[in-house]
């Protein structure tokens, strides 16, 4: 008899307790991602010698005004490289490289700290053949939350503007990169 008290009393509060659950889930914000891509027409080599380039963002980002680099520990005291990235419009950008990878020829980042109306901000960039002989596809992938990190997130800190302000970086340093390396000597 006590069992099947306790089974009763379990299932009056399972739903509860789902239902908790979900209500919790559904006030957190939802991560955004953009995902751009261009193809180049240079080797792969040519061009993962130019991505992979942690501070030279300033050689083809029309958007980069600067870039200084410098080794030091971060939150979690890990020596990483990080950039400090001046910006053409004003204001600063602190990231941190993750991964420099010349075997997938990947590179992978994270803003410290900075004006991009976002948070939790990750991005990589990574060299695959392209569809042609002599040709590179780079592909630009950031995933973040908005500035807020909300659900109700007010104007100028919500998703929409967290994703037009990277959709911005991407869509202008995308050409920008492709052209720079396009006009470098093989």
């Amino acid at each position: 008899m006590q069992l099947i008290k306790s089974l009763g009393i379990a299932l009056i509060l399972s739903p509860i307790a789902l239902f908790g659950i979900s209500v919790q889930a559904a006030n957190a914000p939802s991560q955004q991602k953009v995902i751009r891509e261009v193809v180049v027409n240079a080797s792969p080599a040519k061009a993962w010698a130019v991505v992979k380039d942690f501070s030279a963002i300033n050689k083809w980002h029309p958007a980069v005004v600067t870039c200084t680099t410098a080794t030091k520990a971060d939150e979690a005291g890990v020596e990483l490289l990080h950039r400090t990235l001046t910006l053409k419009g004003g204001g600063t950008l602190l990231e941190k490289q993750t991964i420099n990878s010349d075997e997938e020829m990947k590179l992978e980042y994270r803003i410290v700290e900075g004006v991009l109306p976002v948070s939790g901000y990750r991005s990589n960039m990574q060299v695959k053949a392209g569809p042609g002989a002599g040709e590179s596809t780079i592909v630009w992938t950031g995933r973040f939350y908005n500035k807020a990190n909300d659900v109700h997130a007010k104007p100028g800190e919500d998703n929409e503007t967290a994703v037009k302000a990277v959709e911005g970086v991407y869509d202008s340093g995308l050409p920008a990169l492709k052209a720079y390396i396009e006009s470098l000597p093989n």
